[in-house]
């Protein structure tokens, strides 16, 4: 994947086929990724469709507007067993743990997370690990 601050996220057609085949009993995040395909790949432009889907009304540029919407996962992604998840690959169980307690809309789930492992999740969660 390619991306960080000020360029542009892009999820290569490899990564989509891996991910629909680790994710196939999570229909949103199966959705997500058709979307993220007919988007080339462009994973910010990818979130502000799904998250028009899902009743958002983004008003933000795409980067800004899917990196809000992690920030406000990100006190949930940054507990300790769902951050040890993330960094060992395990995907399933913070999808199921976003969608489970509404932290975010189903269909936003794994953008989100995409995101999150873009940046990387020690990184992200920097802002919550500073005493």
């Amino acid at each position: 994947m390619a991306g960080s601050e000020g360029r542009v996220l892009i999820i290569s057609s490899a990564e989509i086929s891996k991910l629909q085949s680790r994710l196939a009993d999570y229909p949103d995040a199966i959705t997500a990724l058709a979307i993220i395909a007919d988007c080339e790949g462009d994973l910010e432009d990818a979130a502000m469709t799904l998250g028009i889907r899902a009743g958002q009304q983004p008003g933000l540029d795409n980067s800004a507007w899917l990196a809000a919407i992690a920030k406000r996962c990100r006190a949930a992604l940054c507990q300790e067993d769902l951050r040890l998840d993330l960094m060992n690959g395990n995907w399933a169980a913070a999808l199921h743990f976003l969608q489970t307690h509404k932290i975010c809309p189903n269909l936003l789930a794994l953008p989100v997370l995409l995101y999150v492992d873009n940046i990387g999740i020690n990184r992200f969660c920097e802002p919550l690990d500073r005493p």
